[in-house]
């Protein structure tokens, strides 16, 4: 999934003859707090409401200021996760996206963004989810998906973190069944950890339940 396939078709971009109230306007409409401002193709930057603020004259025309804009973007044919790690690391409700001469072609807004993610990682569909402990150098993901499809199960997304700097793997599998039962009993045969699962509308692990009603109202904001 690319930047190019992510592009709002309802966000406006901001000409330097808009005015502040104007930004204003349209970050109420559209719930964020950032809008790209454009001449003709050139992306010139974001602006945020608190810049705005800052101004202390919003009825005033935008080019009329001396601005320090911030220049985030990701070129059309950038992966989802590099749009998000840009988004998350500059806390971004939109995210400009240019094509390879630079010229501007839309944004990424921050609520598609994570709906299109949750797409990716089967959030919305059935299936029981489990989460694994493993030392880095026992790690296989061939092994994992050999021990699932075994147990007569699929692997809908599957992602890895490891918390701490040279720590054990955290890996959290969702399944295309709630009966995780089988892959469960096969995992224990083979000497994985298992941390926390989730099955159906009942949960093994109340963290784990926790973090995932979290997850879930985090995505449908």
């Amino acid at each position: 999934m690319l930047a190019k396939d992510l592009l709002s078709d309802v966000i406006p971009s901001l000409k330097t003859s808009d005015t502040g109230l104007d930004a204003l306007n349209w970050m109420e409409i559209f719930r964020v707090s950032h809008l790209p401002i454009v001449n003709n193709s050139e992306f010139l930057g974001l602006i945020s409401d608190s810049d705005i603020y800052d101004l202390n004259k919003a009825e005033e025309p935008i080019g009329a200021h001396q601005l320090s804009l911030m220049k985030p973007f990701v070129y059309h044919y950038q992966h989802i996760y590099d749009v998000i790690e840009i988004a998350s690391r500059l806390q971004l409700t939109v995210i400009p996206v240019l094509d390879d001469n630079k010229e501007y072609l839309g944004v990424i807004t921050q609520s598609d963004l994570l709906h299109r993610f949750a797409d990716l990682i089967a959030a919305h569909t059935p299936g029981g989810i489990i989460e694994m402990e493993i030392q880095k150098n026992d790690y296989s993901l061939s092994e994992i998906a050999r021990i699932i499809e075994d147990s007569e199960a699929k692997v809908l997304s599957l992602y890895v973190s490891q918390p701490e700097p040279g720590g054990r793997l955290i890996v959290t599998i969702k399944l295309n069944r709630s009966d995780i039962q089988p892959v469960l009993n096969a995992f224990d045969r083979y000497g994985y950890q298992v941390r926390t699962t989730y099955i159906g509308e009942g949960v093994s692990d109340v963290k784990a339940n926790e973090n995932y009603d979290a997850l879930m109202k985090y995505l449908n904001i």
